[in-house]
């Protein structure tokens, strides 16, 4: 046997690893680029370029005040230690960023200040809070938003949760929540 033949038999075995080397490492170049838009999309949204969240939920009037609110992300509420929470944002005007010591928002009317619900931490531009979503709550539900001035004065308004997060509402309905 010749030792050119030898040599040939043994290099056959490494081409067929580097074919496919060429093509993992092309693999690992395209796959970057397919989640290049979300990771974009998601520095837009935390960036605040994309307004107030991924959907504008609109205009609410409580008391003297009037404040615009938007699903942070639009999708069914998340797990969390505490439950399913839903989160947020909110916008107050611009003439009563001076007046509003807190703003609150929770599912169903509250009992007292005390139990008012998650609070809206942030700037007055764009503020988060996190809101638990009970088991038992039914579609037609209504978000609770209680806004305290510096003044003392409290003033709340009910937001129907159908125009708060329509994806909430769905995954409900999914759940089979009733009261």
């Amino acid at each position: 046997m010749s030792k050119t033949a030898t040599l040939d038999a043994a290099a056959a075995k490494p081409s067929f690893w580097r074919r496919w080397r060429f093509h993992l490492s092309a693999l690992l170049l395209i796959l970057p680029i397919i989640y290049v838009p979300k990771y974009f999309d998601n520095l837009a949204l935390s960036r605040g370029l994309m307004g107030l969240g991924q959907r504008p939920a609109g205009a609410l009037d409580v008391g003297p005040w009037k404040l615009k609110f938007a699903e942070w992300k639009v999708e069914p509420p998340q797990s969390d230690p505490a439950g399913m929470v839903k989160t947020f944002t909110m916008a107050q005007c611009e003439g009563c960023k001076d007046q509003i010591r807190a703003v609150y928002v929770r599912v169903g009317k509250p009992r007292s200040l005390r139990a008012a619900g998650s609070i809206f931490f942030g700037s007055p531009h764009r503020a988060f809070a996190t809101v638990p979503i009970p088991p038992r709550t039914a579609p037609d539900a209504e978000l609770w938003v209680t806004a305290e001035g510096w003044d003392g004065s409290v003033h709340q308004a009910a937001w129907p949760l159908a125009m708060a997060s329509p994806a909430t509402v769905e995954w409900l309905k999914k759940q089979g929540a009733s009261r």
